[in-house]
């Protein structure tokens, strides 16, 4: 498949959102964790970090999860819970070389329909499929319809990260309360070169703990620090159910690689594009 071109959220809030390109932000998590999540049967592969869809249109959308091992992804479509009649969409092999992510295009779908889809890991040799996972999207109408779109960006920036205290990122359950149609995530779904500490002093002496990982505890300079970074957001029970439930719209932002107002010293990359710097 090939991957839709990154945009900064500055050029989209430029154009504004119609015909704004949609990119897939952070699909991909670490190579170390493809080894190292414990397995539920030694012959069957699990999904390790949930489900998600995106580039939702009025006849297609892409789905997205991970599984522990190579395998190949399937997604079933219907357009019930129940799964009867579903259509079946063999996606592609994963493996280390991408993480263990991969995303499936689901195509020939009616617009403006509310669809369920399943996604289940198969190993290379047929003889073992994964625990199944389920997720929902809704095409894009054609013509005038209702639709509600909620927005934000900026996920656990200047050290605010997945705190247990106070149940996680509600804020993706408060979203999906709201029962969008679309999610619009305008830039920054992760702080690279914004290190977590474990906690946070608060005025009046309270104190704020986040989770902390070995990938967001320091500014990310390998390819698998960087997946780490996307891997963090999925710690979170919150944001896993939103992105099951809730079509996005992702954008690329300058803290993905490197803040240009940073030195440069610890960039992954000399050549700054839009803000951002690419390999």
């Amino acid at each position: 498949m090939t991957e839709p071109t990154p945009r900064s959220r500055r050029a989209l809030l430029k154009a504004g959102l119609t015909g704004a390109s949609a990119v897939a932000a952070g699909l991909a998590l670490p190579s170390t964790a493809f080894a190292a999540v414990p397995l539920v049967r030694a012959d069957r592969p699990v999904l390790t970090h949930g489900v998600q869809s995106g580039d939702v249109t009025p006849g297609s959308a892409i789905v997205w999860s991970r599984a522990d091992r190579p395998s190949r992804l399937v997604v079933e479509i219907a357009r019930d819970p129940s799964f009867r009649h579903a259509r079946r969409v063999p996606g592609p092999l994963v493996g280390p070389s991408s993480g263990g992510t991969g995303s499936v295009r689901v195509a020939a779908l009616q617009p403006g329909t509310e669809y369920h889809y399943r996604v289940t890991a198969e190993s290379l040799d047929g003889r073992a499929t994964s625990e199944p996972l389920t997720g929902r999207f809704a095409t894009a109408p054609v013509g005038r319809r209702d639709t509600r779109i909620v927005w934000s960006g900026d996920v656990v920036g200047q050290n605010w990260g997945i705190n247990p205290d106070l149940g996680g990122m509600t804020i993706f359950s408060a979203m999906a309360a709201r029962t969008p149609d679309l999610f619009l995530h305008s830039g920054d779904t992760v702080y690279s070169d914004g290190p977590l500490t474990e906690t946070v002093t608060l005025p009046g002496g309270r104190t704020w703990r986040n989770v902390v990982t070995a990938e967001k505890a320091k500014v990310a300079e390998t390819l698998d620090e960087f997946r780490g970074q996307h891997a963090y957001n999925r710690l979170d029970d919150n944001f896993k159910r939103f992105a099951a439930q809730m079509p996005s719209y992702v954008q690329w932002d300058d803290h993905h690689d490197v803040n240009q107002q940073h030195a440069t010293s610890a960039a992954p990359c000399r050549k700054p594009v839009e803000r951002r710097c690419f390999r």
